[in-house]
């Protein structure tokens, strides 16, 4: 606020006066719903509607690494920027990962890369954005009340990634996600292909303990799956991606096997916060939908004892029943959705309903044994106990902390 008053900039909080409509374009905040009636009012009256994105695109000197996707975006994007920073090229990590595209854009210079988290709410109105290398990592049920509960229109939305992409451009793909390979549309920039099951002749692929990438057939990159210093299958998937992109822009083999390895794992994503008397305390409040979790439940072989629950976004848990039959051996159930959880669960799981994310912590500690994991990875939203899903991770990080 002080920052629009100093630079005499009007400014409206806390709601919008029929002075919104006094303008020809509208850079429009992901949060707010296209079909909204302020957007409906402003498309009545002929007013440009364009995404953040696209806006601070136009000032952009440098290439854009774009990276969307279901699950799995803040850490593809964080990897990326390390990656590239490590082989000594200049990459701003910004987007929807926390630091918007037009808070960094004017200091991107020529030669220099910006790894950029990109949501399928910002694709929607774009008119010219053209990365030079785009990501798809993975295409799953969400968000779909702000898609007509159409997985075919969310897919085709996360798609518009590459619409304005020519042959100079570079496009990398899940091959072993059925939605991105079933709605692949027309487009003119270079494919490449990351597989945790098939062999890529342009791509990336995992075999016996190994990743390749392959270029026209022929093999330029090898390392271990231990040089990759993130856990979990779909994290092995992430990672690929960010091999294709660092190859693709010619980085060097030693450089990018150092930033796989010296690579820390997000806040809130499969995070680490203490070890206590041989029991781990994990932080996954980033897992927002089913589909997070069940990546979730696939990164441990320990017993897991689970903390599940929040604001709930139409979940069925029915794709993680089986998951959760063979690895959790309590549930302690939190927030608004506690009871849907109890419900679903309870006949097959010990679970508990708690009022806080303390008491859930502390039911979890006096429960676990050595050997064992205490996982949160929610599968809802947060707003019905917090602000946001990072607020919900550092109050469960305080708890854990005390104990």
């Amino acid at each position: 606020m002080n920052q629009l008053e100093k630079e005499n900039i009007n400014f409206e909080f806390g709601g919008h006066s029929a002075k919104v409509y006094e303008s020809s374009l509208m850079i429009v905040s992901p949060g707010v719903p296209n079909d909204s009636q302020v957007l409906q009012n402003a498309r009545a009256k002929g007013i440009k509607l364009i995404s953040e994105i696209e806006f601070a695109y136009h000032y952009c000197k440098g290439k854009i690494i774009a990276i969307t996707g279901t699950n799995g975006k803040t850490t593809t994007t964080s990897l990326c920027g390390h990656v590239f920073n490590n082989c000594g090229y200049k990459t701003h990590v910004a987007g929807n990962i926390g630091v918007a595209f037009s808070e960094v854009v004017l200091d991107v210079k020529e030669g220099e890369f910006v790894s950029l988290e990109v949501s399928s709410f910002q694709l929607d109105l774009i008119d010219n954005f053209k990365p030079a290398a785009a990501i798809i990592l993975n295409i799953t049920p969400d968000h779909l009340n702000r898609y007509e509960n159409s997985i075919e229109k969310y897919s085709l939305s996360k798609q518009r990634i590459y619409e304005n992409q020519d042959a100079k451009d570079f496009l990398i793909l899940n091959k072993d996600s059925n939605a991105i390979m079933k709605y692949l549309s027309g487009h003119k920039s270079k494919s490449f292909f990351f597989s945790l099951s098939e062999e890529q002749k342009d791509g990336c692929f995992y075999t016996d303990g190994e990743v390749v990438f392959k270029l026209n057939g022929k093999e330029s990159f090898r390392c271990l799956r231990n040089d990759i210093n993130i856990r979990g299958e779909h994290n092995l998937a992430n990672a690929m991606s960010v091999i294709c992109a660092a190859k693709i822009f010619n980085l060097d083999n030693a450089g990018i096997v150092n930033g796989l390895q010296t690579f820390e794992s997000v806040e809130h994503r499969l995070e680490l916060v203490r070890e206590i008397d041989g029991v781990k305390y994990i932080n996954d409040s980033k897992a927002t939908n089913v589909d997070s979790v069940w990546y979730a439940l696939k990164s441990f072989d320990e017993p897991i004892l689970l903390i599940l629950g929040g604001q709930d976004k139409g979940n069925d848990y029915e794709q993680i029943k089986d998951l959760v039959l063979q690895k959790v051996k309590r549930i302690y159930a939190i927030g608004s959705s506690a009871e849907k959880v109890f419900n679903f669960f309870h006949k097959d799981v010990k679970v508990e309903l708690e009022k806080t994310m303390e008491d859930a912590v502390k039911s979890a500690s006096r429960e676990a044994i050595k050997g064992d994991v205490v996982l949160l990875s929610p599968a809802c939203a947060s707003f019905d106990m917090f602000n946001n899903y990072e607020h919900r991770g550092k109050v469960f990080k305080e708890a854990v902390n005390k104990l």
